[in-house]
């Protein structure tokens, strides 16, 4: 426990780390936009172009994106009654996956438990083999959901969704694609995922680099060698900078320094690192499972991560200790504020005295810890991350918050330094734009960013007025949990449901009305806990906008499993009151 002057001197000393980060432009990141594009952006997994004859087509349902979300909705669907043939999945990647199909960097794997994180383990007769499975199992699964689900057979794989207008007359989305598809859709879901956008440093010079460069989202393993595996053989000889300390760079850095003449890390924030112990799956543990067992361990782990205590943690890790424990972001009674701070100060000091004890470099390891409270990013979990910086081929390059400086035709300059690379690893994140991959126009060729400047509101985080049979999945003013795809899951059988209703019922148009959206739209701000003086010492980073609004107050406050006891009441008393259904 530590004593209130304590606290207030390690306050100001995350007021002080966080000063030292804040830049005027609030993050400095660019996109993979024109030349970036051309250079970064290509699909590196795909065997062919995907050259094919445009389609035109009439289905119920088009769904943009190819990702858990839209995978999750497929199978909903099908599950209320839809045929494969009723629905029209249009994904970029040449294979279902999302960000499992575009991210097969070397040491990937989820950092919540599997058995909670994969979607739809018991409907597909699945368990995974590992706590913690690694990508190539989860990319397979992400397969395994649409063979089961006959989600391939009325795909758009290597097809990229340009455009979608709401045809009042007609009472059909018309999505247009890159491939020429014109798809006249009934209803439309978005599903394009937070993660499914690459973003670089917003520097000079990036396209400036004589040597090899690659997003962690695009990996070249052609240039590497090896495979997700590891066995990168081709860089033995090779001069490898790798730019980031998020949550991919903690995994990728240790097979990276294993095979690298020698590997320089550029960090501007370390992250919280902590104890991984990942470990096969017990067989016997896995046959005595019985039926509802994953919605169950679920609902356990979300409960005591929005701060509800249960008398068995069943997933008992990282995730459940802390947040428990510290800050109740989403439901939960409030803890004292003396209380939240002193569980915060011990989690985080046990959080620095971990990199002490596996750092040996004294300098290296003051660089390495993180100087903010648990909730100012999302924590990592790993147990050879640390351990890799005592390897003599490993240079840690702290840019004291400031990032790097510029890139050159020879290398990276940090601190007036010029660092000469053969190649540079981006690990620099998404931009987490919720879905907005597609911008479509609704009444009256309105687009929804329009739309959401002039007033940001939804029904549920899901419907939007002047947007009729329209679904928003995954998006703000809806839930937020700590393993993505529960709400993915409820908010897709949710709109399910509001298909099937429409189709029994041979209506034709569903739209939320302005009120309803509005309505929900306040509770969304009178609900949410507020965190803002949390968040104002804390380090930028997207859970602070890069030193804005926390993003947990755009979410519902009540937490995951009370919006999920919430949408279900909502469909069965109020659908007809706050939809106008025709």
């Amino acid at each position: 426990m530590a004593d209130q002057p304590a606290a207030d001197a390690l306050r100001q000393r995350y007021l002080a780390e966080r000063d030292r980060r804040l830049s005027p432009d609030r993050g400095h990141y660019t996109y993979l936009d024109g030349d970036l594009a051309e250079r970064f952006d290509r699909d590196p997994w795909a065997a062919t172009d995907g050259a094919r004859a445009p389609v035109t087509r009439e289905v119920e349902v088009a769904i943009a994106g190819g990702g858990f979300a839209g995978l999750i909705a497929g199978a909903n669907l099908r599950q209320h009654g839809l045929t494969p043939e009723d629905i029209c999945i249009i994904e970029r990647g040449s294979d279902f996956g999302g960000t499992w199909y575009w991210n097969r960097y070397p040491g990937l794997s989820c950092d919540t438990e599997s058995y909670i994180y994969l979607p739809l383990l018991e409907e597909t007769g699945y368990v995974p083999s590992e706590k913690y499975a690694k990508g190539p199992e989860i990319w397979e699964h992400s397969r395994r959901i649409a063979r089961q689900f006959d989600l391939y057979d009325g795909a758009l794989l290597q097809t990229r969704a340009l455009d979608a207008q709401w045809d009042e007359e007609r009472t059909r989305w018309i999505v247009r694609t890159d491939r020429g598809d014109e798809i006249r859709a009934r209803f439309l879901f978005l599903c394009g995922g937070g993660t499914s956008r690459p973003k670089l440093p917003g520097i000079a010079g990036i396209t400036d680099f004589k040597g090899h460069a690659f997003h962690t989202m695009r990996w070249d393993y052609g240039y590497t060698g090896g495979g997700p595996e590891g066995n990168l053989v081709n860089l033995k000889d090779k001069r490898v900078a790798l730019v980031g300390t998020g949550a991919s760079a903690i995994q990728a850095v240790p097979p990276l320094a294993e095979w690298a003449q020698h590997l320089t890390v550029f960090q501007r924030t370390p992250s919280a690192v902590n104890v991984r112990a990942n470990r096969p799956t017990d067989p016997q543990w896995a046959a005595q499972l019985k039926p509802g067992w994953q919605a169950e361990r679920m609902e356990n782990f979300l409960a005591i991560t929005s701060g509800y205590a249960r008398e068995v943690d069943l997933v008992d890790d990282g995730w459940t200790e802390g947040h428990f424990n510290v800050l109740r972001l989403f439901g939960g009674e409030q803890l004292p504020h003396d209380v939240q701070a002193r569980a915060d100060i011990a989690f985080m000091n046990g959080v620095r005295a971990r990199v002490d004890a596996h750092v040996a470099d004294r300098a290296t390891a003051e660089a390495l810890k993180p100087w903010y409270g648990l909730f100012c990013k999302r924590p990592t979990f790993h147990d050879g991350f640390l351990d890799t910086f005592n390897r003599p081929n490993v240079t840690l390059v702290d840019t004291q918050g400031r990032g790097i400086e510029r890139i050159t035709e020879r290398g990276i300059v940090a601190d007036g330094r010029e660092h000469q690379l053969d190649c540079i690893v981006f690990a620099t994140g998404f931009d987490l734009s919720f879905g907005m991959g597609l911008n479509p126009k609704g009444v009256g060729g309105i687009a929804l960013t329009e739309r959401w400047t002039r007033e940001l509101s939804t029904l549920h985080g899901l419907h939007v007025s002047e947007f009729p049979n329209m679904f928003v999945i995954g998006g703000f003013q809806s839930a937020l949990a700590t393993t993505f795809t529960y709400p993915l899951q409820v908010q897709t059988t949710h709109c399910a449901r509001i298909v099937r209703h429409c189709r029994d019922k041979g209506l034709h148009r569903a739209e939320v009305t302005a009120e309803a959206a509005r309505a929900w739209a306040q509770l969304i701000a009178d609900q949410a806990v507020d965190v803002r003086d949390y968040f104002r010492a804390c380090t930028p980073g997207y859970y602070n906008a890069e030193g804005g609004e926390p993003l947990f107050m755009q979410f519902y406050g009540g937490g995951p499993l009370a919006y999920t006891r919430l949408i279900d009441d909502w469909f069965d008393s109020d659908l007809e009151t706050d939809f106008e259904l025709r």
